[in-house]
């Protein structure tokens, strides 16, 4: 979509910039400010994760881990409870189209959190 926006820019540069070197220069500059401008992003929401998960409160720090449980126990109903419970009765089944991307991120943020124990930053509740 950036693309888009950027190509009428860029060649509008050649009508107002006659050094090719210049022009290639500011180009290029233009071309990869979406990228250091989601990169910035991505720094700053890991700031706030790292403040969240300092907090002293169970209801601010303990909000990820909430979340991985629920989408543990829909995953574990929908994989293997309900096959098993549906031969007897007839159970509603759990839409794991939702859970399974939202458990894949939080499980990024798993990976994270077992790098700090390894290094010794983690809090300990």
């Amino acid at each position: 979509m950036l693309n888009l926006l950027i190509a009428p820019i860029t060649s509008l540069l050649d009508k107002f910039i006659p050094d090719k070197d210049a022009r290639d220069k500011l180009a290029h500059e233009i071309a990869t400010m979406s990228v250091k401008q989601a990169h910035e992003i991505q720094m700053s929401q890991i700031k706030v994760n790292e403040v969240q998960a300092a907090h002293k409160s169970m209801f601010v720090a303990g909000s990820r881990p909430a979340i991985m449980w629920i989408c543990a126990l829909g995953l574990l109903y929908a994989v293997f409870l309900h096959p098993i419970l549906d031969i007897w009765f007839t159970m509603p089944e759990v839409n794991t189209e939702v859970l399974t991307p939202v458990m894949m991120g939080l499980l990024g943020l798993g990976g994270m959190r077992s790098f700090e124990k390894a290094k010794g930053v983690a809090r300990e509740k």
